[in-house]
């Protein structure tokens, strides 16, 4: 029986107890004896057994001869390696190295969180994990945009005895629950986190010793308040003034942790809507104390200097140009379907000559690979991995010999042998990472140097003080058109597992279960069969993130702040066929 731990890019980082050729959760720590279904049922999930080229099978030696004389053959700057995060584990990076050191492009942006990070940054110098340690120690919860039945299930225990606020335009399973629900409108978070600034500050709410120590600006925050116009403002986002007072109620001199989703931040100005969110938590003086903060997705890298070779030339993750390349090695992601505006996308790496696909599972980008090439999974290798929900270092340790698939390192290892670069063992990188974590008294290891409760000290900005927003973008849609919402599925995890077929509406719509309809924006179009959800806002199409087509619909543009996809800026319309 060993130890390991969960590989997959999601909140909880579950710890793993192999036994008996099962999975299961490890009682104690922040995995608390329970899984998710996706690694329930991890196992029945059919992996790629064998590599191909040009759809023919082959054998692991001559996968890795034709990458190599793919490579030899195409100039370096004509090489693009995009990598995903459908291994969230720290040696994944290893092939950066390799592709950096050999003179190719590497990617930067997120198809997930820079904006809110972005954002964050910009008001406290830095995008340190709240640990869920100290969301069990408060009193008041408010889930902003955030479902943690679907996302992050090991957060249901310690909600607890706690009260729950919840703000989201869909009525969650959480929501039904809850001691408040707010069904705001898509995209009206921002200003609803001002408003709520704005009248803490009337109502002398603010915690006026934590702000002159360390957030002396709050003043000139609360004059940019007052440029929203309040009653049009909430009739808008369909918040009441009674709503923003029983928030403040419940709020007021209390340990309030405040869970924020990516949902709200899937917008151009997605850093504005977190960097409010943290303004309005600065006004409350939640920073710094037992019990209180804004969690979003910490920086699970805080603390740790990677071994690595990344530096080289790179292009965005978003609106990657993938015809500017001759050879593009995608490995442990789905851009045909992950990546806004698929039909772009499509277009663009069909008129690449070498599109190498290194993965788990089949999906859209490997029907469309050249080479493709069975990666092992986190039960065939040794890994090790941190968190954005948590301090902890785990440490993943190969639990079987499996005949399928190569490791990222061994890959990268033959790569750089071949190419004459050089490579440390893989013990060496694994120990190079667990030099930055220590043993707790719990049993547990941490990363060394981190903060139990954040910003203890201040905040990491120049003068240790909140920064806050200086100007703001008021929302502009367009009123005729529906909001498109791109939840996570509570069946998969993007475009891996059991994906979604369905575009969910409210009955209020006119449509009927099962209807074919069409759904277009300004970019494209998709045609989905319909499921009936009438926890859905009237104004809103909910289309899960990994439905196929589901981003024909979504814009290449970037946030703002962060280099963002903003998944949820178009406006949809639905159309019966």
């Amino acid at each position: 029986m060993n130890n390991t731990a969960c590989p997959l890019d999601c909140y909880d980082s579950c710890e793993i107890i192999y036994e008996n050729e099962r999975i299961k959760a490890k009682k104690s720590g922040h995995t608390r004896g329970f899984l998710c279904p996706h690694l329930n049922h991890y196992e029945k999930n059919l992996q790629i057994q064998k590599p191909r080229y040009n759809g023919k099978e082959i054998s692991m030696e001559e996968a890795l001869l034709i990458l190599k004389e793919l490579l030899a053959s195409t100039e370096k700057n004509e090489i693009l390696h995009y990598r995903g995060s459908g291994n969230f584990a720290l040696m994944q990076e290893v092939s950066d190295h390799f592709f950096a050191s050999y003179g190719a492009t590497l990617t930067n942006g997120s198809l997930c969180d820079g904006a809110g990070e972005a954002g964050i940054i910009e008001g406290r110098g830095s995008n340190k994990n709240m640990p869920l340690s100290q969301i069990e120690k408060s009193e008041v919860v408010i889930l902003w945009g955030r479902n943690p039945h679907t996302t992050s299930s090991h957060l249901l225990p310690l909600l607890k005895d706690k009260q729950i606020i919840v703000i989201d335009p869909i009525k969650t399973k959480i929501a039904k629950i809850a001691d408040l629900y707010i069904q705001i409108q898509p995209r009206g978070d921002l200003e609803l986190a001002m408003l709520l600034s704005r009248f803490l500050h009337i109502e002398h709410g603010c915690d006026e010793q934590f702000l002159e120590e360390h957030a002396s600006e709050a003043e000139d925050f609360y004059e940019l308040t007052q440029n929203i116009r309040i009653k049009a403002v909430l009739d808008k986002i369909n918040v009441s003034l009674g709503d923003i007072g029983d928030i403040l109620a419940m709020v007021r001199a209390r340990k309030v942790a405040i869970i924020c989703g990516v949902g709200i931040q899937k917008y151009r100005n997605g850093s504005e809507v977190i960097r409010a969110i943290d303004a309005f938590a600065t006004n409350l003086g939640l920073f710094g104390k037992e019990g209180c903060g804004v969690a979003y997705l910490g920086n699970s890298r805080e603390g740790i200097e990677s071994p690595f070779n990344t530096k080289a030339k790179k292009v965005s993750k978003v609106d990657t140009k993938f015809s500017d390349f001759k050879t593009v090695f995608i490995q442990g992601a789905n851009p045909l379907s992950q990546m806004p505006n698929s039909l772009r996308v499509a277009s663009e790496i069909s008129s690449v000559k070498n599109v190498i696909y290194f993965g788990l599972f089949e999906n859209e980008t490997s029907e469309v690979a050249s080479l493709v090439i069975p990666a092992k999974n986190f039960l065939h290798k040794n890994d090790i991995r941190t968190s954005y929900s948590h301090n902890a270092m785990i440490n993943m340790l190969k639990q079987k010999d499996s005949d399928i698939g190569i490791s990222e390192y061994e890959l990268s290892k033959y790569l750089c042998n071949e190419f004459g670069i050089d490579i440390k063992s893989e013990d060496d990188y694994i120990k190079h990472f667990k030099n930055f974590s220590v043993q707790n008294i719990d049993g547990f290891y941490y990363v060394e140097n981190r903060e139990e409760i954040p910003y203890q000290d201040g905040f990491d900005t120049d003068d240790n003080e909140f920064v806050f927003l200086d100007e703001f973008e008021a929302d502009q849609h367009e009123e005729e058109k529906l909001f498109l919402i791109t939840s996570k599925s509570p069946k998969s995890l993007n475009s891996q597992f059991d994906r979604e077929e369905s575009v969910y509406l409210p009955s209020s719509m006119g449509f009927k279960e099962n209807d074919l309809v069409i759904i277009e924006s300004s970019v494209g179009s998709v045609e989905l069969r319909v499921k009936i959800n009438n926890d859905l806002r009237d104004d809103c199409v909910l289309i899960y993130s990994g439905t196929k087509g589901v981003n024909n619909l979504t814009s290449s543009l970037h946030s703002y702040e962060g280099q963002n996809a903003i998944f949820q800026e178009e406006m949809v319309v639905v159309k019966s066929i």
